[in-house]
């Protein structure tokens, strides 16, 4: 039979710490407004928080940390929690032992911010109980002691929006370094170290958002969004306006959408920026895409394709002739797996054109045409001009439309090797959606030689990740693992540390479904077989799926479960984040 909890004033009555008279004066004011008796306490004066605090401790069977205590908590505790989440939930960080973390709180009963906290953590809690007040003077101290220069740089930074534009304008011919000078005006140093951090955190992406009372910041890193803290409301029109400048773009027009380029040295490398703004309700919407030049170099070795898949797609994109694709969502690593193949391909004896929308990568060696829709630079018309210029292989950024695709066929079918990518789901999808398109089922059918798809997924980080000792059985199903393969590889969890910003994970790989085009395929695609028997036709040639490509790099120790079933679509399974979750 369990012991019943004592009452948390009958325990500061036994301490000594309250007495008859003002227990009853609380209780009857707790009662009367639906409060908390040791809030009431408190308020009345009658005890402190850390006399509640150490009560509460007591009644629960907890360990109470008096954070007064000097050393109380060790000083890089504190990195092993997100900032963002420490100041939402009022947490304080003590220690990881084992995958298990403990952290502080002052409430032992708020079961929805632990629930929150492993799922965003995605490890076991472990609770400590210390005093509001504590834990609030504590975070507050942290984040004085871990104050971003960013917070810094805008403290001071409370301009109207009619300054704000000024100082942009008058600044607008101020270099365009990665570093600050203390001699530049404010937004400058602001919009040069958010560049800066981005560039030095890996992330793939800026977003500036505007909201009614905010100006949210995020980067995303491995292909997840991560939230910084706002940019002051009052800089918006500045940071704005400074970074349209900078790429080149009018700044008097907020009504419409505008993309421009940066191109900024920072830690003795040139980096790239594609910007986009685009009018949004509370203001412009401003990402800029980080183009990092080693990134369309990584080599084909280094994208992450197994050795029998890898082989066959050298051997494929050094035929003479036909039409390569790849297909999947926007940024899942289309255009570096085409430049990878570029790159190999790229010699003096051969003529290389490609024709972007937009060039994101200069190549030394290769002819490369930037599309422009607004005096009438199209796909298909750089395409055309293409085929009079005697090439050897051609690339064009994406397959859009029938008229694309029609000059795209007829340049394979006369002799060229022709790059393109499509957004479908699946290797299989890219044959019909280009009879979907009108393109005549026997071109599609002889021209094409091969469709990969493809996915990024994220890598567990070589210095924390964790032996997975207690696998979900429904991910194992969901990623097509048996419980028995399990005695013959050790599955990995995400932990967490400081090399990887606490998110378990550093660095993106591919996973691929690579269909080559056999007399089956073809006879299918000529008859307008249903998607279902093309695929299974590529799957008894031995085609690898998506999912199989991702099942073999959880059991090599590359990722998790998790990642695989938030990434890969599995056919009759709805809601798979949900359960992941």
């Amino acid at each position: 039979m369990s012991r019943k909890r004592r009452k948390l004033g009958e325990i500061l009555k036994r301490w000594g710490v309250v007495n008859d008279q003002q227990l009853e004066e609380a209780t009857k004011i707790a009662t009367g407004s639906h409060r908390r008796i040791g809030d009431v306490l408190v308020e009345l004066g009658h005890a402190s928080e850390v006399d509640v605090a150490k009560a509460l401790a007591s009644q629960y069977d907890m360990e109470f940390i008096d954070l007064s205590e000097p050393d109380a908590i060790s000083s890089d505790a504190a990195n092993l929690v997100p900032m963002d989440l420490i100041k939402k939930y009022l947490v304080v960080p003590v220690s990881k032992v084992n995958g298990k973390l403990k952290v502080l709180v002052s409430d032992p009963m708020d079961l929805v911010m632990l629930d929150n906290l492993r799922f965003r953590l995605n490890c076991e809690i472990e609770t400590a109980l210390g005093a509001r007040g504590q834990i609030k003077e504590h975070i507050d101290k942290l984040l004085g002691e871990t104050d971003s220069e960013l917070q810094k740089m805008t403290r001071d930074m409370t301009m109207d929006d009619e300054a704000e534009t000024e100082s942009a304008e008058s600044t607008a011919l101020a270099p365009e370094s990665g570093t600050e000078d203390g001699d530049q005006a404010p937004v400058i140093r602001l919009v040069n170290k958010v560049i800066v951090d981005a560039v030095r955190s890996r992330a793939s992406d800026i977003h500036i958002e505007p909201f009614e009372e905010r100006v949210r910041l995020r980067y995303r890193i491995d292909g997840v969004c991560h939230e910084l803290d706002p940019i002051p409301k009052g800089t918006q029109g500045a940071v704005v306006t400074r970074i349209k400048i900078m790429a080149g773009m009018k700044i008097q027009e907020k009504r419409l959408p505008q993309d421009g380029r940066i191109k900024m040295k920072i830690d003795k490398e040139v980096i790239d920026f594609r910007v986009s703004a685009c009018p949004a309700y509370h203001g412009e919407s401003v990402v800029l895409r980080v183009l990092r030049p080693e990134s369309a170099r990584i080599g084909l070795i280094n994208l992450g394709m197994r050795e029998d898949s890898l082989e066959t797609f050298q051997r494929i994109i050094k035929r003479p002739n036909g039409i390569f694709l790849v297909t999947g969502p926007t940024g899942s690593g289309k255009t570096t797996t085409l430049y990878s193949a570029l790159d190999v391909l790229n010699r003096p004896d051969r003529k290389i054109i490609t024709a972007e929308d937009p060039v994101e990568y200069n190549f030394k060696g290769i002819n490369q045409c930037q599309v422009n829709d607004q005096i009438g630079l199209s796909f298909a018309r750089i395409l055309r001009a293409m085929l009079r210029q005697a090439p050897n292989i051609i690339l064009v950024g994406e397959i859009r439309d029938r008229e694309v695709g029609d000059v795209a066929v007829q340049a394979a079918l006369t002799g060229h090797l022709v790059f393109s990518t499509l957004h479908t789901n699946d290797a299989a999808s890219a044959i019909t959606r280009l009879i979907d398109m009108g393109i005549k089922p026997f071109l599609v059918a002889s021209s094409i030689q091969a469709v990969l798809a493809q996915r990024l997924i994220r890598i567990l980080c070589p210095k924390c990740k964790a032996p997975e000792t207690n696998p979900n059985t429904r991910l194992l199903r969901l990623c097509g693992i048996e419980r028995e393969e399990l005695s013959k590889f050790t599955l990995y969890r995400a932990v967490g540390c400081r090399h990887c910003s606490n998110t378990g994970y550093r660095g993106r790989r591919g996973i691929f479904e690579l269909m080559v085009m056999n007399p089956e395929i073809r006879e299918l695609a000529f008859k307008r077989a249903p998607l279902g028997q093309i695929r299974q036709a590529a799957i008894a040639a031995g085609m690898r799926t998506l999912l199989g490509d991702g099942k073999l790099k959880i059991l090599d120790g590359q990722t998790t479960l998790d990642e695989i079933a938030r990434i890969t679509q599995v056919e009759g399974v709805v809601d798979v984040e949900e359960d992941v979750a």
